[in-house]
């Protein structure tokens, strides 16, 4: 199969239909058992920084409460917003564009199958004609007219601000007054939040990997960077679990892709990043600009050869993959080097951006520096 240059990654050339086929293999099989562990690395520091601040404000709120933690809250953002990823979010913890659910009015759209009247009139959630939930939290309008709080003390209680959904999310999860270090009890708070157990075990995983890192550090792999390399990192970390889509991703950020991978897999229904989509809109972060697919990437900034080795990368360059060793036009994918031999990366139909190692992709070719 051969397919245009002016797609996606992967761009096969004559002759190497073979290979393609072994390496789709290969790395369809290298995926078991690489999803990455959360960490702050994937959050936003705005985001970070409104989870923190719910947690300092959380006694003025309900003194009884016990335990909260922002891991608590990460986990719970992460699963219902990705951290608000794709948005901007401003100094005053504003998001923008706003953050809606599905309508809910039982189409089946999102696995909705039950009618909520608007109790809002669209004041929150947009549209007069029923419900829908708002903002990185996902709270329902009628929810947050109870619970919702004022988190950076500008006289406004926003579902659509980091620090006010943060807070509210905080104040919701505490109910009376929880102890959330307690297993049974902080279960009970998530349930609360969505009467779901598979929602319970999403959110418990995401909860501890992010306590597992604040402990270890944050493995963010931003320590000692500075400049354009620390801006390159910190914007493609942001965007950890936003879904693989072939062909999708621009320098403004994540968005519908094409028809179809090599395997197959349609990217036009999905809103993410293929792996040069990714480190398109991460270098535009710095002002970079990049041509569009990884092969052409290549030719940029200064070339570091893959017979120097791994040891010749350093953190912020882009790091390829080949079908056939020094032909860089039969380069299939790219990645952006953050240490230690890992790489961050959108992988694959059917994955998400995440840490990989750089060894989990077969055909190493080398890196480029720009920065």
């Amino acid at each position: 199969m051969l397919l245009g240059l002016a797609v996606c990654c992967t761009a096969p050339v004559s002759g190497a239909a073979s290979t393609l086929a072994a390496l789709t293999q290969q790395q369809e099989n290298s995926d078991i058992g690489l999803a990455g562990a959360g960490s702050s690395a994937d959050i936003p520091p705005r985001m970070l920084d409104a989870y923190k601040n719910a947690v300092r404000l959380i006694g003025t709120k309900v003194p009884r409460c016990r335990g909260m933690r922002w891991p608590v809250l990460a986990g719970i953002a992460k699963v219902e917003s990705n951290h608000a990823a794709g948005r901007a979010i401003a100094r005053s913890g504003d998001i923008r564009p706003r953050i809606y659910g599905v309508l809910l009015n039982g189409s089946g759209a999102g696995g909705n199958t039950s009618v909520f009247t608007d109790t809002d009139g669209g004041k929150w959630d947009g549209t007069a004609e029923g419900e829908r939930a708002v903002g990185p939290f996902q709270f329902m309008p009628a929810t947050w007219e109870s619970t919702g709080q004022d988190g950076n003390k500008d006289g406004v209680r926003d579902p659509h601000n980091a620090d006010d959904a943060a807070l509210g999310a905080a104040t919701y999860l505490c109910g009376r007054g929880r102890d959330l270090g307690k297993a049974g009890q902080l279960r009970a708070a998530i349930f609360q939040y969505n009467h779901s157990n598979e929602y319970v075990a999403n959110v418990t995983k995401w909860i501890d990997q992010y306590t597992a890192a604040a402990r270890s550090g944050g493995g963010a792999g931003l320590t000692g960077l500075k400049g354009k390399a620390r801006t390159v990192l910190r914007a493609a970390l942001a965007q950890r679990g936003v879904p693989y889509s072939w062909g999708g991703g621009t320098a403004s950020g994540p968005s519908r892709g094409l028809c179809c991978s090599p395997s197959g897999k349609s990217g036009s229904s999905i809103t993410g990043f293929d792996c040069s989509g990714l480190t398109t809109y991460a270098f535009a972060r710095a002002g970079i600009s990049l041509p569009r697919t990884a092969a052409a990437q290549a030719g940029r900034g200064r070339r570091i050869p893959a017979s120097a080795g791994q040891g010749a990368l350093q953190p912020g360059d882009l790091v390829f993959f080949g079908y056939i060793p020094g032909r860089d036009s039969t380069i299939y994918h790219v990645g952006i080097y953050v240490g230690g031999g890992r790489m961050i990366n959108a992988a694959r139909p059917g994955t998400a951006v995440r840490f990989e190692p750089v060894d989990a992709m077969p055909g190493y070719a080398g890196g480029a520096r720009l920065l």
